[in-house]
């Protein structure tokens, strides 16, 4: 009979004198020996493989490392820990402001540490241009608030946007265009419906550059005072020429000389748009300097602010510093839709990060 793990005459003193027959009966009572000796065995195995490791310098090199990289590890996952802690912001819920009515919502922001330290795990060290954030959206949205016109974007975002009422002052239309078209940024202009349905080539012109459109009543009634069945018809009828040259929905009304009353603001949501105001006015229909109009609205624009205008011979001269002197204050200037929408803006156009030193505890919390 052959003996499976020979091996053992080795480590059993007695087993070497024993006939076979008599060693594998010595097996099977003293079972328990032999695994005492195989852990023996074992133990003894592992401590001179430990013995051969630690006398290797390669051995001690790799462990060297490991321990080095181990600790650039913790420090990269500490410094994007501090980083999340540095730029998280809490999101604000839409409100009624008992001043500047509805305003909307803005969306929290958090550091994706996860995804953050994927992205710097390769170069080993932290790098803030790689953070990875993720935005956080608010509860209460501008929809869910009950019907209410809008004075100002969130005052935290720091853009504006330029308003621009068209029902006249077609000959300066070009050159806004072409203005904007140079700083590469849109606006939303409110047109009224007889004017694009008379001027279908000029509202074309506004389309095609990008920008947007929304409601300015038809005939430019006083909506203060308007029944509501003229209210409807005049907005009904708008909205039929924009779209069918915009092929959209119209999401905005700007009721015209900003009259309106709470009826007016109702019906209009009622038909999915929403009843723009302005922050800041021009006040270009009374015709001051372009020196004049910029400091104007330089001296009052902020975040959130809607910057209204008209197609004057001044503006279109006041556009271009305007644009500037926004732009040397860190506003970014956009669209209504692009103003009241969520999204939170994180860097500047330059790429670096806006106000991470602020505290959170700073950070409104949209309630009122």
């Amino acid at each position: 009979m052959k003996v499976r793990e020979p091996w053992l005459f080795l480590f059993v003193p007695r087993a070497r004198s024993m006939p076979l027959p008599h060693f594998i009966l010595f097996l099977k009572k003293g079972g328990n020996n032999v695994n005492k000796a195989k852990r023996l065995i074992a133990l003894g195995l592992i401590a001179i493989l430990a013995l051969l490791l630690a006398g290797n310098p390669l051995s001690a090199r790799y462990l060297r490392e490991r321990a080095a990289f181990s600790t650039q590890e913790n420090e990269l996952q500490e410094k994007i820990e501090q980083a999340a802690k540095r730029f998280y912001r809490p999101p604000e819920n839409a409100r009624i402001d008992r001043v500047w009515k509805a305003v909307p919502g803005y969306n929290g922001v958090e550091v994706d540490q996860k995804a953050s330290y994927l992205k710097m795990k390769q170069d080993g060290r932290y790098d803030e241009r790689k953070l990875v954030f993720k935005q956080i959206p608010p509860a209460v949205h501008l929809k869910d608030l009950d019907p209410a016109p809008v004075y100002t974007g969130n005052p935290d975002k720091p853009m504006v946007a330029f308003l621009i009422n068209v029902a006249w002052g077609n000959e300066y239309l070009p050159d806004m265009l072409k203005t904007l078209k140079k700083h590469h940024l849109h606006a939303t202009f409110f047109l009224e419906g007889r004017w694009a349905k008379e001027n279908p080539e000029l509202a074309r012109m506004i389309v095609s550059g990008g920008h947007e459109t929304g409601n300015h009543s038809y005939t430019h009634p006083d909506f203060s005072t308007l029944p509501e069945s003229k209210i409807k018809s005049q907005l009904v009828k708008t909205n039929r020429v924009l779209e069918a040259i915009t092929e959209e929905k119209v999401k905005w009304f700007a009721p015209p000389s900003g009259s309106y009353r709470d009826e007016a603001v109702s019906i209009a949501k009622s038909m999915g748009m929403e009843t723009i105001m302005w922050t800041v006015d021009t006040v270009d229909w009374q015709n001051p300097s372009p020196g004049a109009i910029v400091e104007r609205v330089i001296a009052k624009a902020q975040g959130g602010s809607l910057i209204l205008m008209h197609p004057t011979a001044s503006t279109a001269k006041a556009l271009e510093p305007l644009i500037v002197r926004l732009e040397k204050k860190n506003l970014q200037i956009g669209t209504v839709s692009k103003l009241l929408d969520e999204e939170r803006i994180i860097k500047n156009e330059d790429g670096t990060f806006l106000d991470s030193e602020k505290d959170p505890a700073d950070t409104k919390d949209g309630t009122e």
